[in-house]
């Protein structure tokens, strides 16, 4: 059962706090907004990385990350993009993925607002895990942690730290 970690919307800003939160992780996944290469270069030293461009990237980070991830895990289909929105407020291109694949677990960022939501109409979890980076509204950074165990999501953790 891979242990997960999760963020978003670092905008060149990893740090060892994050570090330190995704230690033991087995993958990190990144949801876009990595601000430059640096941050993809420093994660992926360690572990295997996972991740999709945002809105915020140039063509460095476009050249090296897809603008979506559609896999599979224990069971589980995920579908990862930047841009998303939320249950009843999905972006168009997002629900047209979601639609098309119908993944178990849909994450996205973007929004620097962390938010896990049961999605009933469409049978999945939307996941955002907010902005882990310095840069943007928010006034608490947040990362996420998770096992992926035969076909479920266990163990979730969240991470807060001041910006």
């Amino acid at each position: 059962m891979p242990l997960i970690g999760l963020l978003s919307d670092t905008h060149c800003h990893y740090d060892s706090k994050l570090e330190e939160f995704f230690r033991d992780a087995d993958e990190v996944w990144h949801a876009g907004d990595f601000g430059n290469l640096a941050v993809s270069d420093t994660i992926s030293a360690t572990k295997k990385l996972r991740g999709v461009y945002g809105n915020c990237d140039g063509t460095d980070i476009r050249q090296v990350h897809p603008y979506i991830q559609l896999f599979e895990m224990e069971g589980l289909r995920f579908l990862m993009m930047h841009i998303g929105g939320y249950p009843g407020r999905y972006d168009y291109r997002a629900q047209q993925l979601i639609t098309a694949h119908a993944p178990d677990v849909f994450i996205c960022g973007h929004s620097h607002i962390l938010k896990v939501v049961n999605d009933k109409k469409n049978n999945l979890i939307c996941i955002n895990p907010g902005a882990a980076g310095i840069q943007g509204f928010h006034t608490v950074r947040t990362a996420i942690r998770f096992e992926v165990s035969n076909g479920s999501l266990r163990e979730m953790e969240v991470a807060e730290w001041k910006r």
